[in-house]
């Protein structure tokens, strides 16, 4: 079963350790058990235990550190780092959290030359400490063109920094902070590193309700020496964009696990719940509801998993992954809303109680895609490689399955982020081809019409400003790339012919959609509208395809509900 299952969690792993950091990690939440759990999210108590966990077991130093630089069992493996994150979003959005800016917090430091502060992040994370990437300010949001933050040389030698950042997690605790600034006079850019416990570092306040600590910090005249300077120039602008293109993927995979959870907890629920003489799951619109959730959650696995295995085979000649990265920021964790709206519609009112996981699932599922504006920020990156997505593609090595041991060294060492509308891509066409299934063939008459209208009537001079317009044109391309990855997948890990066609009917419905919205634009043309309405397709029926597919998602009922 692709999805996570904690209480039968008998997936292999190439190595004993990586199977021992997954199933300790798994033991010390169930141990501590769902009240627990809730009661700390509501008080927003602080996640010491956890970290104290993580750091007695080395959770963070064995899968954070880079080989050569830790113990022999620790790299940087994204496999592994992936499966960690699923499992820590599916206990809680605020545990995947302090794990996932410690993981941006690193990125500069692994990503520089600096040998000395690379071996003190080293030796942080054998001490269990956490870390932060204090990018993004107040007045700017992740500008970093306009960034405030500055470093002045002193006369007597070393630099003073001064300035603020906002929403910066971990900042409360972290005793390496990764903060980007600029140069005085000059204006370069520059990552150096910072403790936040120093006496010149002012932790102003937490700035959300939850209990996640996202910091307003400032910085008094805080004493930097040359050996806490990471990058400089060009060097620190590329470090902050690779880092965020490396750690923001994780966004996907809190989402999954969050999903994950609450499906097991809405659909028991449901299957046991009877109004008007009948159960929950017998009404034809709450299966449809669940259908809808758990093919989604599907295909937003299938879909990481697969951006996964090109971001570990990346290299200067094949970096389609800056492709297929955003794709998983932006749509998988739009997805994860829609499997969570698609759940509480058929859970209703039980949704809302205090000691139920779905509560914080409702609440904190929100907060993924909107992260730095992830939605409108990474279509804008993606229409970039549409040309070449389809009308210039290149021939490529077939990338495998990567859940090998290996270390994913490439991605400190990457080229720099410029050049994006020069990446080309291998032919998408096969894939599809090789699906002889109904909602698979509409959908390629979708992609079809879409190709047809970028060929006849692209966006003209005034329509490419138009931002609103070409974020319309831009889901349905990311729906076209995420139709590529989740078939690539579905091939990888054997998904059943019925299943797929199922999935591909909330595809078309999607695409449908999107088109719709481009259609009804204030600046689509006469030839763009008749585009857009051809491309308006209802999915191919099948009563008994669905009712295989329903039958699995009724059969999660009671397959997992954590310890008490």
């Amino acid at each position: 079963m692709i999805l996570l299952n904690p209480k039968q969690h008998v997936r292999p792993y190439p190595d004993q350790r990586s199977r021992e950091l997954m199933l300790r990690t798994i033991d010390f939440f169930e141990e501590r058990g769902k009240r627990k759990l809730k009661d700390a999210d509501h008080e927003r108590e602080w996640y010491g235990d956890f970290l104290e966990h993580a750091g007695a077991e080395s959770l963070f130093a064995d899968i954070l550190t880079p080989s050569g630089y830790g113990k022999p069992d620790a790299r940087w493996d994204t496999w592994r780092i992936c499966e960690f994150a699923e499992i820590l979003g599916f206990y809680g959005l605020q545990y995947w959290y302090t794990w996932q800016v410690s993981v941006l917090g690193l990125g500069p430091v692994w990503m520089s030359s600096n040998e000395e502060q690379k071996e003190r992040a080293a030796e942080l994370l054998r001490q269990g400490e956490i870390f932060a990437f204090g990018l993004s300010e107040k007045d700017h949001g992740a500008d970093v063109y306009s960034t405030a933050m500055t470093l002045s040389p002193n006369p007597d030698g070393g630099f003073s920094a001064n300035g603020e950042k906002y929403y910066i997690g971990n900042a409360n605790k972290a005793r390496m902070v990764s903060v980007f600034g600029k140069m005085a006079g000059s204006g370069d850019y520059v990552f150096f590193v910072a403790d936040s416990q120093h006496e010149c570092f002012e932790v102003v306040k937490n700035v959300c309700n939850s209990q996640n600590f996202v910091a307003h910090f400032a910085l008094h005249d805080y004493p930097v020496k040359e050996t806490d300077i990471l990058h400089r120039g060009d060097d620190a602008w590329n470090a902050a964009l690779n880092t965020v293109n490396i750690g923001k993927f994780n966004l996907g995979w809190a989402s999954i696990g969050i999903c994950t959870h609450a499906l097991y907890e809405a659909i028991t629920h449901a299957a046991n719940r009877r109004l008007y003489g009948m159960y929950v799951t017998d009404f034809s619109h709450v299966q449809q509801m669940f259908v809808d959730a758990y093919t989604r959650l599907v295909a937003m696995k299938l879909v990481a998993l697969r951006a996964a295995d090109y971001m570990r085979s990346a290299s200067d000649d094949d970096r389609r992954y800056l492709l297929y990265n955003p794709v998983v920021k932006m749509k998988v964790t739009t997805q994860g809303e829609d499997v969570i709206n698609s759940m509480w519609d058929a859970i209703a009112a039980k949704g809302f109680e205090e000691d139920t996981y779905f509560e914080a699932a409702a609440r904190d599922i929100r907060a993924l895609p909107k992260l730095e504006g992830t939605v409108h920020v990474n279509i804008a990156l993606i229409l970039k490689f549409m040309p070449n997505y389809f009308f210039n593609s290149a021939e490529y090595p077939l990338v495998e399955r990567r859940d090998d041991p290996s270390d994913d060294s490439y991605l400190f060492r990457q080229a720099p982020t410029r050049g994006l509308g020069k990446i080309r891509f291998h032919d998408p066409a096969p894939i599809f081809d090789e699906f002889d299934l109904p909602n698979v063939a509409l959908f390629k008459e979708q992609i079809e019409v879409f190709k047809e209208m970028l060929m006849t009537a692209p966006p003209d001079e005034q329509q490419r400003k138009d931002v609103d317009l070409l974020m319309a044109a831009g889901e349905i391309f990311v729906c076209v790339v995420y139709g590529q990855l989740i078939l690539e997948n579905a091939r990888i890990y054997g998904i059943e012919d019925a299943l797929v066609d199922q999935i591909f009917d909330f595809m078309i419905r999607d695409v449908s959609k999107h088109a719709l919205t481009l259609y009804g634009k204030a600046s689509t043309s006469e030839t763009q509208m008749d585009c857009c309405m051809r491309m308006i397709k209802k999915p191919a029926v099948d009563p008994e395809r669905y009712q295989k597919v329903w039958h699995q998602v009724h059969a999660l009922s009671g397959a997992y509900e954590m310890n008490p």
